[in-house]
């Protein structure tokens, strides 16, 4: 429905005043189900309900023109996949029958069941899905933003963003001697394994070009843990050990000085700050919900995460509004084979509510999967649940470095996003987990 707003100009500037009417358009829209972002939750989700509902009945919003499959950034990264294959047009991959509003929410307003966009619009809803994401804050990082301006020569260089991976590969193949440092920082991350998945092929690949016996590589992260998993940590420990990778825990970057090829670190457990010369410095930002969501204080906890119950993903105060991906509080692992699992249990009772029943049956156990790679032909599949628990599909033991974990890492899971998950179709490896243990899970 379109409102026509008319405003009066008094032109000043003339002899006789004049008054002149200028016509603004401003689009008020309804729908049933209001999705807010348009990565792999919102497109997943978005596909699921298009099948039940009429034309225009659910609308997304979503500013970009891309859709990038972000787990093929540390590929790019290590030269295995080009970046051309990590992206498609948006409007390409839209749902059939769902309206696409190419615009961002700027304000959230859910006692009236209402948003508005940064263009003005206003979108009313029945029932609203928050599938925002994680920013990227590069800007916390004095001197970053700047560093990666002048990649690869810099040294400095990130698989997280489409602006700066590309720059990754060239940056890694410029070392010649010198320190290579790998970070993790002190904010949480989407896909938690990235930051060493890089730091394993950057490892693997100075091998191969005979630079190894040269670099002295370290692995800085701001946890106090190799990875979050007890088991799986104890394998990658032995990998960064037979790599001869140096591990640093509970330490952040705090700053760069390009100029000088040197980066500040902070303990965060006695706030000391030492100073490192890098030659290849991989960085990976500090992560947060937007700035529209954390300003919805309503709608979130303290910390700007959408505020769900971690069993369905349903708003703890307003019923008709659920959540999925990165931006909930949800305290499972930020990756897409998380999202995956999410998107059934949200849908089934998400759907079963705008059906004016209960779905009871449905819970998310907090799945997520991690594909670590090692090197170029070598994979820890981690899978877990809320738990810290493995989860895991196959049976073999996945805490061991496989070829066959590479290839499903490299060849099999891209498809099967494009495919299958944005198309609603894939929902996480749980029937085949039953099935390849003989329902003995």
């Amino acid at each position: 429905m379109f409102a026509v707003k008319h405003f009066v100009r008094v032109n000043l500037n003339s002899n006789n005043n004049s008054i002149s009417k200028i016509s603004i358009r401003t689009i008020n829209h309804q729908c049933r189900l209001l999705i807010v972002g348009g990565g792999s939750g919102g497109m997943s989700m978005g596909a699921k309900f298009a099948k039940d509902y009429k034309q225009d009945d659910i609308i997304i919003v979503e500013p970009s023109n891309l859709h990038y499959y972000q787990p093929m950034f540390t590929l790019i990264g290590g030269g295995i996949k080009t970046f051309d294959k990590s992206h498609r047009q948006t409007k390409n991959i839209i749902p059939k029958k769902v309206k696409w509003i190419q615009d961002s929410v700027t304000q959230f307003k859910p006692n009236d069941s209402m948003v508005i966009t940064s263009e003005g619009d206003k979108i009313s809803y029945d029932y609203m899905l928050v599938a925002m994401g994680l920013v990227l804050n590069y800007n916390q990082i004095k001197g970053c933003e700047e560093a990666l301006a002048c990649a690869p020569d810099s040294g400095v260089c990130s698989i997280y963003s489409p602006k700066y991976v590309s720059q990754v590969l060239p940056t890694l193949e410029n070392f010649k001697s010198g320190n290579a440092l790998f970070t993790f920082p002190h904010s949480p991350v989407k896909c938690p394994g990235a930051p060493q998945k890089i730091c394993y092929l950057a490892e693997h690949l100075f091998r191969k070009r005979n630079v190894r016996d040269k670099a002295n590589i370290s692995y800085i992260t701001a946890l106090p843990v190799i990875f979050g998993v007890k088991e799986y940590a104890k394998s990658l420990v032995k990998v960064a050990a037979k790599k001869k990778i140096n591990v640093k825990y509970s330490t952040h970057l705090v700053e760069i000085f390009p100029d000088k090829k040197e980066a500040v670190f902070q303990n965060l457990n006695d706030k000391s700050c030492t100073t490192e010369k890098y030659s290849v410095l991989h960085v990976t930002p500090p992560q947060s919900t937007p700035p529209e969501l954390k300003a919805a204080t309503h709608l979130t906890n303290e910390a700007g995460f959408l505020d769900v119950k971690k069993h369905n993903l349903q708003h703890v105060k307003y019923p008709n509004i659920f959540g999925i991906g990165d931006c909930t509080n949800s305290p499972n692992s930020k990756t897409v084979a998380a999202v995956a699992a999410q998107s059934q249990v949200v849908y089934k009772h998400l759907k079963a509510l705008m059906d004016g029943k209960v779905e009871k049956q449905s819970k998310y156990d907090g799945y997520a999967s991690c594909p670590l790679l090692t090197g170029y032909g070598t994979c820890i599949l981690a899978e877990f649940d809320y738990n810290l628990e493995r989860k895991e599909t196959f049976p073999i033991d996945q805490r061991k470095e496989s070829w066959l974990m590479y290839q499903l890492k490299k060849e099999a899971m891209p498809p099967l996003y494009w495919h299958l998950m944005l198309n609603g179709y894939w929902n996480g490896p749980e029937f085949y987990r039953k099935m390849l243990h003989l329902g003995m899970v």
